[in-house]
C-alpha cells in the first residue's frame, strides 16, 4: 500500500517520506480502515518537528481522517465490515496514524459517518470539533449563556461557533479580517470583533451591555489572556486548547480570583473516555441533521504530504487542511 511516514523528527521536507509499505492487520479491538482521506491538524506537524518522542522506528503520521472499515479484528463484530467512519487522535501513543492507504486502529476510536457527510468533511471532525465540544461542555449546559470563541474562523473555532449555537447560546467570534468574519458568520456567530482593528475587550463588553461573556472558548491563552480577565464573568470559564502566544504567561491571579474564574486546559488525547464518547455522540448527530458546516481551507494529494505540512505551519490557511489518499 502506498503511505507517508517518517523516521526521524525533524523539517517536513528533510524527514516525510512517500512509498510502500505492508498493509497492516488489525489485532484484538482494533479496526482495519480503509482511508480515503486525513485530517492534518497543528498536533500532527509539531509532533513530526519533535514536540514530543516519536515512540516508535517509523510513524505513519495524522490522527484524524476517514473511510471504510475493511477488516476487524477479535473482540469487534464482523458486522462492522463495509461501515463509513470518520477516525480521531488514533496516532497517539501508536505508529498508525491515517496518512496511509491502510490503518489499524482502535474500534471505539472509528465513529460510524453519517450518510450525508464526505469522507473529506468526515476527515476534518476530529481533533477539532472533538475539542471544541468539550471547551464548551466540560463545565455544563451553555444555553441562555454568552460564548466567547476566540479565533472564530479556526478549525476549532469553526466548530466551536456551530456546537454553541446549537446548544442555546449566543456567540461572539473574535477574528482577524473580514472574510473571516464572514466564516464564523456563516457558523452562526451573533457577533464578530476584529481584534486587529480595535480595542476587543471593549467592544465585547460593548456587545453584552458591560456584563461580559461566561465561557471562552480559547486558542491562545497567555495571548489572550488580558482580554480573556477583562470580559469573563465571574463564576464564568475560560477553557483554553492552546497558549503559542506565551506558553507561560504571567497570571493575573487576583482579578481572576474574585471573579471566581474557572481556567480549564484542554488535551483532547488526556479527556476523559466519557466526554469523548459525548462529544463523538453530538458531532454525529449535528452532521446527520445537515446543521454542520465544514472549513476545509486546503486539499493535497499524498504525494504532497511535505506540502501539506508546511501550509499547516505557514498559519496561512484558514479552515482544516485535508490530505486525499483515495478518491471521495
Amino acid at each position: 500500500m502506498k503511505a507517508a511516514w517518517y523516521e526521524k523528527n525533524g523539517p517536513a521536507a528533510e524527514v516525510l517520506r512517500v512509498g510502500e509499505m505492508p498493509v497492516p492487520e488489525p489485532g484484538p479491538g482494533e479496526v482495519r480502515v480503509r482511508i480515503v482521506a486525513s485530517g492534518l491538524n497543528p498536533t500532527d506537524v509539531k509532533s513530526r518537528a519533535g514536540s514530543r518522542p516519536m515512540g516508535f522506528p517509523r510513524v505513519v503520521p495524522h490522527q484524524d481522517g476517514a473511510g471504510v472499515i475493511d477488516k476487524v479484528g477479535r473482540g469487534v463484530p464482523a458486522s462492522r465490515v463495509g461501515e463509513r467512519v470518520w477516525l480521531y487522535i488514533v496516532q497517539w501513543q501508536r505508529a498508525w496514524g491515517t496518512a496511509a492507504e491502510y490503518s489499524v486502529v482502535p474500534a471505539r476510536l472509528a465513529v460510524t459517518l453519517p450518510n450525508n457527510t464526505t469522507f473529506a468533511q468526515g476527515a476534518c471532525l476530529g481533533i477539532p470539533a472533538v475539542t471544541a465540544h468539550r471547551c464548551l461542555f466540560a463545565d455544563g449546559p451553555i444555553s441562555g449563556l454568552t460564548v466567547l470563541v476566540t479565533g472564530g474562523a479556526g478549525a476549532v473555532g469553526h466548530y466551536a461557533v456551530q456546537l454553541a449555537k446549537w446548544a442555546g447560546a449566543t456567540v461572539i467570534a473574535t477574528v482577524s479580517s473580514a472574510d473571516k468574519a464572514a466564516s464564523a458568520t456563516t457558523a452562526g456567530a451573533d457577533h464578530t470583533v476584529n481584534y486587529k482593528t480595535g480595542d476587543a475587550a471593549t467592544e465585547i463588553l460593548q456587545l453584552t451591555g458591560g456584563a461580559g461573556v461566561d465561557r471562552i472558548v480559547d486558542v491562545d491563552f497567555g495571548g489572550n489572556l488580558s482580554v480573556s480577565a477583562r470580559v469573563i464573568k465571574t463564576n464564568g470559564v475560560i477553557a483554553s486548547y492552546a497558549s503559542m502566544g506565551d506558553p507561560e504567561p504571567k497570571l493575573p491571579f487576583y482579578s481572576l480570583m474574585a471573579k471566581n474564574a474557572t481556567m480549564r486546559p484542554v488535551l483532547i488525547y488526556t479527556m476523559p473516555d466519557r466526554a469523548k464518547d459525548e462529544a463523538a455522540r453530538d458531532v454525529c448527530h449535528l452532521a446527520e441533521t445537515g446543521r454542520l458546516v465544514h472549513a476545509i481551507g486546503a486539499r493535497f494529494p499524498l504525494d504532497r504530504i511535505v506540502q501539506a505540512h508546511e501550509a499547516q505551519e505557514s498559519g496561512k490557511v484558514t479552515g482544516n487542511i485535508v490530505v486525499d489518499v483515495a478518491p471521495d
